[in-house]
């Protein structure tokens, strides 16, 4: 097990793409931003646009069809020009959606920010009146103040505004709670910075995009309010809109179905535009605040350069008698700055039949990273940059379809907290025989007798109570020996085990770590057991592999890591180990 002695230069720089970038790069963003600000400019330009002024009526354009003269798209019931009505309309919308948008977030954002920050009496009382305000039916209580202001448009949105302003205040609020419990927000505070300066520095970054994509949807609803306002004859019928279009056109239907059409459908598409876009803005802005992920030519592209910077390496050929052998894997992620950081240099690995090996190191090692690619489950952002994944001599890597026909099949996985790795929604039992029958074709009563079986075997004394329950009703233990359940089910060839006592007390961790050997021995089972804890390893595996910086530093049996390490990393390793037990004993 040698490591590549080449180490990674840095590629060229792969700069950050901003949000408006990478929402024109996406081809559904880029269309449906394009046709909203092509309706802005409409808006803007009508006086240009418009064939005829906005109260202009032609009793000769009476129900004209569509492609008359000098009316494109017919008239309507009244002798206006359905085109220039619509093109003056768009003003009018537009306006409606703003004053929306504006007062809604204006008042739930805010009282959103106060009430999750603060706490207290405002939450109580901004709850009381949010739930009060979404109880009032809204279309009923816009009718209701036409009888006060009469035909006002601007108006009635700017009390639908209020009325959709909840809507931001919970949604802010859920999030503010959450963030204001975190140890940067803490942290903050001791450093003298202010409540303001903390908002506006820290928490509203934290709900910028939420709001962002909500406003979407909220003007869309804004959209459909207006038009049916409108429709109903609650709007100004001397100013044009295409809810007032509608509503001419509606009632020369019969004379002209076409005036119907071009209204209904500028007004579903526009809708259909601010909620698709909402839906990509989510995407966008979701996968900003996570890692860089590249694009797949960008990943040909940096894959590409890293060849070419270290060398045609020669890829070993896997080894006969192992199960599973690694060979020249080599992974990164992009950094902020645009580069790609190497986290694993070109190690080889073997896992021989029967085999319990053991990989250990300090954190950021690069142990889960091996594991993770071993099962092909590495993140969106890593970049696998070279190396082969070999089981039983075929390479998992070079074909995605055969790692993901071996993963829960031939390959299983035990994962380092057992509470989170089960769905709270569903009972044991269904979670179980769903992934038997996944993985091993056959009906849910066979499913169900091997599986309680395995419960059994693998030390839950009453199997049948715990498969009818939920996870939040075992502990900690017993979720763990449902997990290696599920594993074994399948009867693999290797399990690759991620810290899987990390979370449990120290009895529990003996038990666990008795039943993994048992397993083994019984079944054949290859394991590769990711670690840091020491005693772990010289109590369950073979063979240790000892991890430094995303290299290997010293592979050896085990009684050869204990009694005589030849590295001074796992020297170092085996004696801040006992230090550390010597002070556990201590205390």
């Amino acid at each position: 097990m040698a490591a590549h002695s080449a180490t990674v230069a840095p590629v060229a720089p792969i700069r950050r793409e901003s949000t408006l970038l990478q929402l024109l790069r996406n081809r559904q963003g880029l269309i449906w931003l394009s046709y909203l600000v092509l309706l802005v400019a409409v808006a803007l330009l009508a006086p240009t646009l418009a064939l005829y002024d906005v109260n202009v009526t032609d009793l000769a354009a009476t129900n004209a069809k569509p492609f008359t003269p000098g009316h494109p798209l017919g008239g309507d019931g009244a002798g206006y020009d359905i085109y220039s009505r619509l093109i003056w309309g768009s003003r009018q919308t537009l306006i409606a959606v703003l004053i929306v948008v504006s007062v809604s977030a204006a008042i739930g954002a805010t009282s959103g920010l106060v009430a999750g920050f603060y706490r207290g009496i405002f939450e109580t009382a901004a709850s009381f009146v949010s739930d009060a305000i979404m109880s009032l039916p809204g279309v009923v209580l816009l009718i209701a103040l036409y009888a006060v202001t009469g035909p006002n448009l601007p108006a009635a949105m700017g009390v639908f505004g209020v009325i959709v302003a909840p809507t931001y205040y919970r949604l802010v609020r859920s999030i503010v709670i959450t963030v204001r419990k975190e140890l940067y927000i803490d942290a903050a505070r001791v450093s003298g910075l202010s409540d303001l300066r903390i908002v506006g520095r820290h928490v509203l970054w934290a709900v910028r995009a939420p709001i962002i994509i909500h406003s979407s949807f909220i003007m869309a609803a804004g959209i459909g309010i207006e038009s049916g306002v409108s429709f109903i004859g609650l709007g100004n019928p001397a100013a044009a809109s295409w809810g007032t279009t509608l509503q001419r056109s509606f009632n020369g239907i019969y004379n002209n179905p076409w005036g119907v059409v071009w209204p209904s459908l500028l007004i579903s598409i526009t809708i259909l535009a601010f909620v698709l876009l909402g839906n990509v803005l989510s995407d966008v802005l979701q996968s900003s605040s996570r890692n860089k992920v590249l694009s797949a030519r960008q990943r040909r592209s940096v894959i590409a350069r890293s060849a070419a910077v270290i060398g045609e390496v020669a890829t070993a050929e896997p080894s006969k008698d192992s199960i599973l052998s690694i060979r020249g894997l080599r992974i990164g992620y992009l950094t902020p700055d645009g580069e790609v950081r190497e986290v694993v240099h070109g190690v080889d690995f073997d896992l021989r039949r029967g085999e319990i090996h053991g990989l250990v190191g300090e954190s950021g090692s690069g142990k889960s990273q091996i594991a993770f690619a071993t099962l092909g489950i590495l993140p969106r952002e890593a970049l696998v940059l070279d190396g082969s994944v070999f089981l039983n001599g075929e390479d998992l890597m070079a074909d995605p379809r055969k790692m993901r026909a071996a993963r829960g099949r031939r390959i299983a996985y035990i994962p380092q907290e057992p509470m989170s790795n089960l769905d709270p929604s569903f009972t044991v039992g269904a979670q179980l025989i769903y992934g038997l029958c996944a993985v091993r074709p056959m009906s849910r009563p066979e499913a169900r007798e091997i599986l309680l079986a395995l419960l059994q075997r693998v030390g839950i004394k009453d199997p049948e109570r715990v498969m009818k329950m939920y996870p939040h009703e075992i502990s900690g233990g017993m979720a763990q020996r449902v997990l290696i359940c599920g594993a074994v089910a399948s009867e693999p060839d290797i399990i690759v085990a991620d810290e899987p006592t990390t979370a449990l007390d120290v009895t529990v961790q003996a038990e666990v770590l008795d039943l993994l050997r048992e397993l083994s021995e019984e079944r054949g089972l290859a394991m590769i057991l990711v670690t840091h804890n020491l005693g772990v390893v010289a109590d369950l595996c073979h063979t240790v592999t000892v991890m430094k910086d995303g290299r290997f530093v010293e592979n050896a049996g085990v009684e050869q890591i204990f009694d005589s390490p030849s590295d001074p990393y796992t020297v170092e390793l085996l004696r801040s180990s006992r230090s550390v037990e010597l002070m556990e004993i201590a205390s």
